[in-house]
């Protein structure tokens, strides 16, 4: 996904986060030029995500988060009490979106380190995700709500599929959600970076 504030993430997200990285940045006694060399992203991109002024990747959000020892999921939620936390819908931030509709919304991650992240997605009609390789050991589940996703991983034939399917993918590598039918597909991730 292009770092592009055109793809769909909220508004008000987009600022806490940058907020949110900028006060983890200082207590780290860092520069924005020491995070953005242990995080492999460019100085201009970490300070437009700062400021506001960009809608990072959810792989650039990750590197960003990892270089400063802490999660996506830490940055995007606010955590609750440990016995018990609740994000109600209307308080939970579009991660992901793209022109064609679809989104990605995390929403909610466990306390621990690393975190297990649940999302939901929404792939559009003819519409796709690419991810970038996460950490090795990495793992996702799938469960698919509605619809027909398919799942590529690099130069593997695709799988496909249906209602009440379910998957598990070593994410360590090149991957893509994809709908290519005339039906959004809905589904929910499971996330398990590893340490």
């Amino acid at each position: 996904m292009p770092d592009d504030p055109a793809s769909g993430s909220s508004t008000a997200f987009i600022g806490r986060l940058g907020e949110r990285l900028r006060t983890r940045r200082k207590a780290a006694g860092l520069t924005v030029q020491q995070l953005a060399d242990r995080s492999e992203v460019s100085r201009r991109m970490l300070t437009q995500v700062e400021l506001g002024q960009a809608n990072p990747s959810l792989v650039t959000v990750d590197r960003l988060a990892r270089a400063l020892g802490t999660t996506f999921a830490a940055l995007a939620q606010d955590e609750g009490p440990a016995e018990l936390s609740v994000h109600l819908p209307e308080t939970l931030p579009r991660a992901w979106g793209s022109a064609a509709g679809s989104r990605a919304t995390l929403q909610v991650a466990t306390s621990l380190r690393p975190p297990a992240e649940l999302w939901e997605w929404t792939l559009q009609p003819r519409d796709a995700y690419r991810a970038q390789p996460d950490p090795s050991g990495s793992q996702e589940l799938f469960f698919v709500v509605e619809g027909q996703l398919t799942i590529t991983v690099e130069d593997r034939p695709p799988v496909t599929l249906g209602p009440g399917a379910s998957a598990r993918l070593a994410s360590d590598r090149q991957y893509a959600y994809e709908n290519p039918t005339d039906e959004p597909v809905r589904f929910l991730r499971v996330v398990q970076l590893s340490s």
